[in-house]
């Protein structure tokens, strides 16, 4: 019995574990892009974020409530309010992207892998850290990669570059207050601040969804609290440099869901700019894992 329970937890077993949340986390999240598809024919893509987060706000009130009331108690409001706002912004334009006609699951998963290039510009902006010239080049490879996936610039194109950046600034900041603020406040609050803000524009598009779209609706806001969740489990179990890889799975599952529901096809060009992008965002995420153990073994 006791050679089964260190069998159990050998570091290829937890690895195994790792990756199966890793990639459940990027199935859940083409299944939340779909489902906002499906709703965009029925709703504005502002009730549609709305709902997404004030489900998702209730379904982490009854953890929040276990906890007690030290979760409920951020060290400073300000930043949760900046946080809750950009985010808000990045999701509304994430699904005015998603509910329009030209643009497919496939691009809009593409642009979730150029996050780590534009983390990379940010955090050279505002934290100024260090960016080498191997780095750099990587990084307007993966810009590179960006032009030639739109092969129609558009509004809607705009939008999800857009939210793609904010998100990049949003994993910034979280950078600086992972260690100040427990993982159940920042998801909390990012999802109550998202949920007070949106109220405001959802008031003006307000339309009455059927017993159907709602439950569609609260599949959607426990799915964006399950992907987080998951994604936490995964890193916990292994290092965020071995997971990286998993990540463009991603595109293989919005491919299906694209393909199944909307009888979408990849375009050639989102194919050629991921063959861009994926080898720059491995090599940014090899040279960080690099530079980590570099600083680890120098303190």
């Amino acid at each position: 019995m006791q050679h089964q329970a260190t069998a159990h937890h050998t570091p290829a077993h937890l690895f195994i574990q790792a990756a199966f949340w890793f990639i459940l986390s990027t199935l859940i999240s083409s299944m939340n892009d779909a489902i906002m598809r499906i709703m965009g024919s029925e709703l504005h893509s502002l009730e549609i974020v709305w709902f997404r987060f004030f489900f998702g706000t209730l379904t982490l009130l009854p953890f929040m409530l276990y906890i007690g009331k030290a979760a409920f108690k951020p060290n400073g409001w300000s930043v949760h309010i900046i946080r809750g706002t950009l985010f808000y912004i990045a999701i509304a334009c994430w699904c005015l992207a998603i509910t329009s006609e030209g643009i497919r699951l496939t691009l809009v998963t593409a642009m979730t892998f150029t996050i780590p290039i534009f983390i990379l510009i940010l955090a050279r902006i505002f934290l100024k850290e260090k960016v080498t010239k191997s780095r750099f080049f990587a990084a307007l490879l993966g810009l590179s990669g960006i032009v030639v996936s739109f092969s129609d610039v558009n509004l809607m194109a705009l939008a999800l570059l857009v939210s793609v950046i904010i998100f990049a600034g949003l994993d910034v900041i979280n950078k600086v207050l992972v260690s100040k603020e427990s993982t159940f406040v920042l998801i909390f609050y990012s999802s109550l601040v998202t949920t007070v803000v949106g109220a405001i524009p959802m008031f003006f598009v307000w339309e009455m969804p059927s017993p159907q779209e709602l439950g569609f609706l609260f599949i959607l806001g426990i799915g964006g609290n399950f992907v987080i969740y998951c994604i936490l489990k995964a890193f916990a179990l292994a290092p965020v440099s071995a997971l990286g890889p998993f990540r463009y799975i991603e595109f293989v599952f919005s491919a299906i869901f694209g393909y199944v529901l909307f009888n979408e096809f990849p375009q050639e060009e989102t194919l050629i700019g991921c063959a861009i992008i994926i080898p720059a965002t491995l090599y940014l995420g090899y040279s960080e894992s690099r530079r980590s153990r570099k600083m680890r073994k120098a303190t």
